[in-house]
Formats: structure tokens, sequence, C-alpha cells
């Protein structure tokens, strides 16, 4: 499936909930499959930290983007004859603000300085991507989407759409998500955060008009990352205690160097593994689009303004619901599924649940798993493409 992105650009001002405008911006869109004549067919896919609109498919062009060399990162769940079946729906992916696959970000320029954004990108929220998601519709000509989804903070931005805007959605696919973050995902972003930001070459989030990037804040904060997306179990049975080979010598010789020499001569395969997911995530991501986009996975609460009650909170949802999550998953761990389900049931509404018990950790999400797909499946099939 050969895809090419779109830009919309939108010259109305937005109004963010941290209380700043932006007075002009664009999205980024990927689109696939086709819009029905009544343009009731529209699935979009929202995407979590450090994903795009590059959700399925490849590009046609052959450059050096990182996009356009690799397949989307939802392609084994959206296509012709998968469980997103583009051949019966049509599926968009856009690319949120704050974001460094094309949308209006930190590495672009304000109009008010002409330099790039950098550290004076206004601080922005699930609920403001969300609206800017709505303008995009609205440009597009569909009023009602058949179905919202995402994974992650994906998941956070689809139950956002039901609240923000209830009659604009009939259904909703929540998966390994949650209402909130806990305080210890809190904790692991923030150390990323400050990986980042002590970085020398930060520069106060200016870095490019002083000619650097802080790919060093950025490669641990990917390795924090990395760590909490991955199960014990996974880490165990890819890596264990394995020590990586070093020049062609056998993993007993390079033991045998830790006693002749310090312990950085030695690197286990996941110390490797680490260090090469962080180098690579160091060239293509944006140190500011990082912190931008942790804040907004940490201030994401809809409950907070009906007094910490979640069924509260989710009393405006009228969609149907199909929420997924993993046994392993600890860092949105099935109980914060459960508890936007017994929410939703609380408020009467109809939801559908399925707890996978996989080995994955978080990362599950986007792995092909027989029992997962086959609830999605099922549910496109005939939950959102039931007459209506």
């Amino acid at each position: 499936m050969i895809v090419t992105p779109v830009t919309y650009r939108f010259d109305q001002p937005l109004s963010l909930r941290g209380g700043a405008v932006l007075p002009a911006y664009e999205l980024v869109v990927e689109t696939y499959g086709t819009l029905n004549a009544d343009k009731s067919n529209a699935v979009l896919v929202c995407h979590a930290l450090n994903a795009s609109h590059h959700v399925a498919g490849w590009h046609a062009d052959a450059s050096d983007q990182p996009l356009a060399r690799s397949e989307g990162w939802w392609n084994n769940m959206i296509g012709p004859g998968k469980p997103v079946d583009t051949d019966r729906f049509f599926v968009i992916g856009v690319n949120n603000l704050g974001s460094c696959f094309g949308s209006t970000g930190p590495t672009h320029n304000n109009p008010a300085t002409g330099q790039a954004w950098g550290a004076d990108f206004p601080v922005v929220t699930v609920e403001d991507w969300v609206e800017a998601q709505a303008r995009l519709l609205d440009a597009m000509g569909i009023q009602t989407l058949a179905a919202v989804m995402g994974g992650s903070l994906g998941g956070m931005q689809a139950l956002a759409w039901t609240l923000q805007y209830p009659e604009r959605v009939r259904h909703a696919v929540v998966v390994a998500s949650a209402p909130n973050l806990t305080a210890e995902n809190i904790a692991f972003n923030e150390v990323a955060r400050r990986a980042i930001v002590t970085d020398p070459d930060f520069h106060g989030g200016h870095y490019l008009q002083h000619g650097t990037l802080p790919r060093r804040g950025l490669r641990i904060a990917r390795m924090i990352g990395h760590i909490t997306y991955l199960s014990d179990d996974v880490m165990n049975e890819k890596f264990g205690r394995a020590l990586r080979t070093v020049d062609g010598e056998d993993p007993a010789a390079v033991a045998e160097l830790a006693y002749r020499y310090t312990t950085q001569d030695v690197e286990f395969q996941i110390e490797s593994y680490l260090r090469y997911q962080g180098d690579k995530f160091s060239e293509y991501f944006d140190a500011n689009t990082y912190l931008l986009i942790t804040r907004a996975l940490d201030y994401f609460d809809p409950a907070r303004e009906h007094g910490g009650s979640l069924g509260a909170a989710l009393a405006r949802a009228q969609a149907k619901f199909l929420l997924v999550s993993f046994s392993t998953d600890w860092r949105f761990s099935p109980a914060r599924s459960r508890e936007i389900v017994k929410a939703l049931l609380d408020n009467r509404r109809e939801v559908s649940y399925c707890e996978i018990d996989a080995p994955h950790g978080h990362d599950a999400f986007l792995l092909d798993d027989a029992r997962y797909h086959a609830a999605v499946r099922s549910f496109f099939q005939h939950t959102v493409g039931a007459p209506q």
C-alpha cells in the first residue's frame, strides 16, 4: 500500500488549553482507503509519543526522511483485509501539533521571531490535539467518525474525542491506555526529561540556534522509555545476561576481558540493544517535541474537572467502546483499562473489554497477536461496520 502525505494549513488561530494561541499551523495527514459517498466510514487513528501520521503502508518517494524508509507503525493493524480493513473504512492518520514529523512544532519558525520556536513553542495538551483534529475533519467535510482509535497516548486522545465531541464519534477503540498517568509513570517521564534538559547541548531548548542537538539526553530518555515498554519476561528471554560478542570474540572471551579491563569494555546484549535504540532515536526525534509530548501525557486527566470522578467525566460519552489491555503491560496496566470500563458501565454505555495474556509488555499493542487482532477485527466488522 503506497501512501503520500498531505499537508493541511489552518490560518484560523487555535486557542490552547494553557492560554497560548497558535496564530496559524499545519497538520500532516495520510489517508488509506476510500471515503464513501455519505462520508460515514471515516476512522481517525491517533498516534502515541514517538509515532506520526505514517500509520500504514509505505511512502512512494525514496528520500532520506526516516518515515519514507519504513512501513507505517500500525501496518499490521490497518490495510486491505486487515483488522481495520481499508477496503471498507477510510482511515486517517494525523501528525499532532508539537511533533517533529511535519506538523507545526518546535523545529518550525515562530512567525513572531523568524527563528525556530524551540523551547518557546506553547504547551499542548491531549485536548488541544483533539481540537486541531476536529478542525481537520471539518476541512475534509467529515462530520461524524465511524470510529476513533489509538494505543497508549493515542488511546487517551480517542477517549478525549468521546468527551469533547460526543456527537461526532460513533465508536471508540482504546488500546493499552489509561484515564491518567500514575505517579510512577510521571516519574519516569520526568527522569527522561531531566536527561534532556541537563544535556550541555540543550541550550535552554534553543539548540538549533546554537547549531547543536542534545543527542546524549535523547539517547538516555529513549533508553529509559524502552525499558518501561518491555516486560521483564521478554527482556530475560531476548537478552538474559548474555554478553555481546566484540570484534568476533565469543562471549567467554569477552567475559575474560572484564578481569583485565574496566567494566566498560564488556557489554551485555541488553546494554547494546538499549544503546542502539537510543542512538537511532536521537538521530530523528526532536528533544523539545519529547518534552512537549511527555508533558501532554502527564497532564491528561479528564476526571480532574469532575472532582476526581471518572464516572462523572465519562457521562458525556455516547460512543460504543472497545478497550484492550495486556497482562504484562505494567506501564498501562489492565487495572487502568478496567477503571475506564467500570466508569462506562456505571453510565450504562455499551463497552467490550478484551484483556490479552501476552508476554510483551506495553509494546504488545504494536505487535502481531492473533487474539488481539481478532478482537479488533470483530469489533470493526460487527459493531463499527454494522448498519446504522
